[in-house]
């Protein structure tokens, strides 16, 4: 197989392990955890084109660290995703904690994440953000295999 044809270009399938951390350090996902690289398909949607920017053009055994900030990464928080919910509308045995993560269902039946911000009385304050927003990431890839 020549080099060439090993380099991620715009439709390569890759195998890659990564670790996706805060510029303290914290580690925020990792495939190395359960030492389960991660597949995908470049251009599927699995990752945002900033994080596929970085991986164009690596080949396999490649490992590097990518820094991206904030708006390129999962974007600034948006005031207009957070909401304010009764409480009436969660199940009345559910114990709704700061910093929870819950799925809430949407009308298509799908789901989407959402952070409990705070619970004061019968209204539950809930963002709809992504976890990341606002956050500058390190994004620490080694390319296993590309096809």
């Amino acid at each position: 197989m020549s080099e060439s044809a090993q380099q991620i270009g715009e439709k390569s399938q890759v195998i890659l392990h990564f670790d996706l951390k805060l510029n303290d350090g914290s580690a925020v996902d990792s495939t190395r955890v359960n030492n389960k690289p991660a597949k995908m398909v470049m251009g599927d949607g699995s990752l945002t084109p900033n994080f596929e920017k970085c991986l164009l053009g690596l080949s396999v055994g490649d490992k590097k660290a990518f820094s991206i900030n904030a708006n390129d990464a999962f974007g600034m928080p948006n005031p207009d995703n957070i909401y304010h919910v009764d409480r009436t509308k969660f199940a009345s045995d559910a114990e709704l904690k700061e910093g929870m993560i819950m799925g809430f269902a949407q009308p298509d039946g799908s789901e989407v994440p959402g952070i409990i911000r705070s619970v004061a009385g019968h209204s539950v304050t809930v963002d709809f953000n992504h976890p990341l927003a606002g956050q500058d990431v390190i994004f620490d890839v080694e390319i296993i295999d590309v096809k």
